[in-house]
C-alpha cells in the first residue's frame, strides 16, 4: 500500500507488520507514524485497508491450478528499493506514548479511552515519584494529570513543580493537560498561567474526546513550524 504525507507529499510504503496492526484498530481508532522525507505525523486508520486491496495487482500464477500440486511462494516486494524504505523494526514503536496521573476511577477510564482514539498509548502510574522515574528514561508526548493528584493541590504537587521546572528543549515536545474543578475548559490564559498545554474542567471529561482532538492540533498548528525550527538550530 502506498500513502502520500500530506506535508511533502511523498509515498510511504507500509510493511506488512503496519498493516497487520491497522488492520487490529477497532472503529475510530488511529495510529501515527512519522514520514520518513520530513518527519511529518501521519495519522492511519482501518478506512486505508479497503483502498490498499484495490491498489493490489492480481499475480498470474506461475504454475496452472490446474496441474500445480504445491503453490509455490510468491516473490518478495522489493518495492522498497526505489524509495530506500523498508520495515524498520522500531516503526510500530513511532507511536506516541501519553502518561496518565489520575486516581483509578471511571472518569480516568474515559480518559484513557479517549487519549487512545486518536492513537496514543497511555500509561498509568502508582504515584508521583513513580511518574517523574518514567519521564527520566521515557519521551511522552503527552501528560494528563488531575489537579488533586494523590490528593494534593497543584502548589504542592511535586510532579507538577517538576514540568514545570523542565528544560524547555524537552518540555516544548510534551502536550500537558491539567483536569480539575476549578478550570475553565479550554481557556488558554489559564493554562499558560499553570505552565500547561490544556485545562479541562473536570465536569467536561464525558466530552474529553471532543476536546483533545481539538485542542491538539490547534496546538501542532501554532507551534509546530516553531519547534521545527529550533529543532533545526538545535535549540
Amino acid at each position: 500500500m502506498i500513502t502520500k504525507c500530506h506535508a511533502c507529499a511523498k509515498q510511504l510504503k507500509l510493511s506488512p507488520k503496519m498493516l497487520a496492526s491497522i488492520q487490529k484498530l477497532g472503529p475510530e481508532k488511529t495510529i501515527r507514524i512519522k514520514c520518513p522525507g520530513c518527519e511529518e505525523p501521519i495519522v492511519l486508520d482501518s478506512s486505508i485497508l479497503s483502498a490498499n486491496q484495490a491498489e493490489q495487482p492480481q499475480q498470474t500464477p506461475l504454475v496452472s491450478s490446474a496441474t500445480a500440486k504445491v503453490k509455490p511462494p510468491a516473490a518478495p516486494d522489493i518495492s522498497w528499493l526505489e524509495d530506500g524504505v523498508f520495515d524498520q523494526e522500531d516503526v510500530i514503536e513511532d507511536v506516541p506514548l501519553a502518561l496518565v496521573l489520575m486516581e483509578d476511577s471511571p472518569n480516568r477510564d474515559s480518559i484513557i479511552e479517549s487519549i487512545e482514539g486518536i492513537g496514543y498509548k497511555s500509561e498509568i502510574v502508582k504515584d508521583s515519584r513513580d511518574a517523574m522515574e518514567k519521564m527520566q528514561f521515557v519521551e511522552y508526548s503527552a501528560v494528563v494529570m488531575h489537579s488533586e493528584y494523590e490528593g494534593e493541590t497543584l502548589h504542592s504537587s511535586i510532579f507538577h513543580r517538576y514540568m514545570c521546572d523542565m528544560n524547555m528543549d524537552r518540555r516544548r515536545f510534551i502536550f500537558y493537560t491539567l483536569i480539575g474543578k476549578d478550570f475553565q475548559t479550554l481557556y488558554n490564559l489559564q493554562a499558560l498561567a499553570y505552565s500547561a498545554n490544556l485545562v479541562v474542567n473536570e465536569k467536561e471529561i464525558p466530552f474529553f474526546n471532543v476536546i483533545i482532538r481539538k485542542a491538539i492540533p490547534e496546538y501542532e498548528e501554532l507551534f509546530g513550524p516553531i519547534t521545527e525550527e529550533l529543532r533545526l538550530q538545535g535549540k
